[in-house]
């Protein structure tokens, strides 16, 4: 027999709702499985008390003993990263000195995942303040790869991709600043998307203006789950100012191999050599494109066409600039210099030597950059780059100091693949590509759509899930 965990999200949808599993036999077998995995992976942390969870899914079923139905993640297990407020359980972001701030309310995406029924449980690991596509921190330690323990799980958003991987959750959320729900996705065998800015409400913030670089979204292990958690999260909150007005309608999408016919990637690489690049990551992602290929796309190698350190320098002035006064209000509190780690003092330390006209004149490279987007979206539907330029790294590494022969300038240059989409506000999906020659490390490809095309990109995941859906079973031991 099928474990309960093994189903994902939609399907464990379709049986609660069709009374062939109750809430609380799901409650109990997640239970029984992160008291099982958990101690191993530490991807969960602040887990509820099991009465007060089972408690929860006892009245989801008699809700649904009444005809009564929350909607369609109806009394499903979910623990929220640990960027997002849920009442009950400490906002931390893997800082020691917030370790026991408790939230007055939900965050807006906590709030459209509790209506359609899901039942927060805990939270997921993530490096302090979330920086870092590694998931340490001095509050709840590391967390590791879900295929290999000894190596690192990406981040930020890495204790939601290994408890996914692992069915330690059926469906889970993330935020992504710098790749943070792509990268852990591709290195867990998962899909992993950054919806367009806007897309899904961040907050509410401090600031609602020009804090405009992270945004938060769905990961799942099938495109369903990921296209129905991103319609769940989506649509426009008023304390967003800037969020997207328009529903996102996910129920046209074919999971069929039909939306490949015809469709027009534009293959970035390594950016004509600019990306240091590990030895055999362009060939996996290169397998996945030929994968499309022969379902009928057209893949097409094209050079980036702009300036890309330049692009570099203007991302370093907006992440200093956005990060600075997240960490200057820690600052403020007893002993956070030398409690908070080394690049968080980095980033502030940064940032105070920024001039306004610094900001300006990065803002004008970033639209120059867009537009420039905007004309090659004339020749192709997408475009395509691998979603890290490392495999993932020992797990007591903090960072990749070189790839090959480059030593990496910042403790983030090693991600810088995933800039682009950011900086240009646009959808971007990382699917898994393929795995190390050696090792059973996952690697991802991510594509990038047009401007708020995020359910085109989501045809096309469907479209390449329908063409590799065997391979795409593969799970870790």
């Amino acid at each position: 027999m099928t474990d309960i965990t093994d189903f994902n999200a939609s399907e464990l949808s379709d049986r609660i709702h069709n009374g062939q599993i109750s809430c609380t036999e799901v409650m109990q077998a997640y239970l029984q499985r992160i008291d099982m995995l958990n101690p191993r992976y530490n991807a969960i942390v602040n887990l509820a008390p099991a009465d007060q969870l089972m408690a929860q899914a006892r009245q989801c079923d008699e809700e649904l003993a009444r005809g009564q139905s929350r909607g369609w993640l109806h009394g499903i297990p979910q623990a929220i990263k640990d960027t997002g407020h849920a009442m009950g359980f400490p906002t931390t972001f893997g800082s020691r000195l917030l370790a026991g701030q408790m939230p007055r309310a939900d965050s807006i995406m906590t709030e459209r995942m509790k209506a359609a029924g899901a039942i927060v449980i805990g939270k997921t690991n993530m490096p302090e303040l979330g920086l870092g596509s590694h998931t340490f921190n001095t509050l709840f330690g590391a967390t590791p790869n879900a295929w290999d323990t000894s190596v690192s799980a990406g981040g930020s958003s890495g204790g939601a991709a290994v408890a996914l991987a692992q069915r330690m959750l059926p469906v889970a959320d993330g935020s992504d600043f710098m790749g943070s729900l792509r990268n852990p996705a591709g290195w867990n065998h998962l899909f992993g998307m950054r919806p367009s800015q806007g897309r899904v409400p961040f907050g509410p913030g401090a600031d609602v203006w020009v804090d405009q670089l992270g945004t938060e979204g769905p990961m799942a292990r099938s495109v369903q789950d990921l296209a129905r958690l991103l319609a769940t999260q989506s649509g426009r909150d008023r304390r967003q100012p800037l969020s997207i007005n328009a529903a996102l309608d996910v129920s046209g999408i074919q999971y069929t191999p039909d939306a490949l016919q015809g469709l027009r990637v534009g293959w970035l690489g390594d950016l004509g050599g600019h990306l240091a690049m590990e030895d055999g990551i362009l060939g996996v992602c290169e397998d996945a494109l030929r994968a499309m290929q022969n379902a009928g796309a057209d893949i097409e190698p094209t050079a980036p066409g702009f300036d890309t350190q330049a692009l570099w320098e203007c991302w370093l002035v907006w992440r200093r600039a956005l990060v600075g006064p997240k960490a200057a209000a820690l600052l403020q509190l007893p002993h956070a210099r030398e409690t908070l780690k080394p690049e968080v003092l980095w980033e502030y330390d940064n940032s105070v030597k920024l001039s306004y006209m610094d900001f300006q004149r990065a803002s004008q490279q970033r639209t120059a950059f867009y537009n420039h987007l905007l004309q090659m979206f004339e020749r192709f539907d997408v475009l395509a780059l691998p979603v890290a330029q490392v495999w993932p790294f020992p797990l007591e590494e903090r960072w990749p100091q070189k790839i090959g022969e480059r030593q990496m300038d910042t403790y983030h240059r090693w991600m810088e693949s995933t800039i682009y989409a950011t900086l240009a506000g646009l959808p971007a999906i990382s699917l898994p590509a393929g795995f190390h020659p050696t090792k059973p490390w996952p690697m991802g490809i991510q594509l990038i759509g047009k401007p708020q095309g995020d359910v085109a990109l989501l045809q096309v995941a469907a479209a390449y899930e329908a063409v590799r859906s065997d391979w795409l079973q593969r799970r870790p031991g």
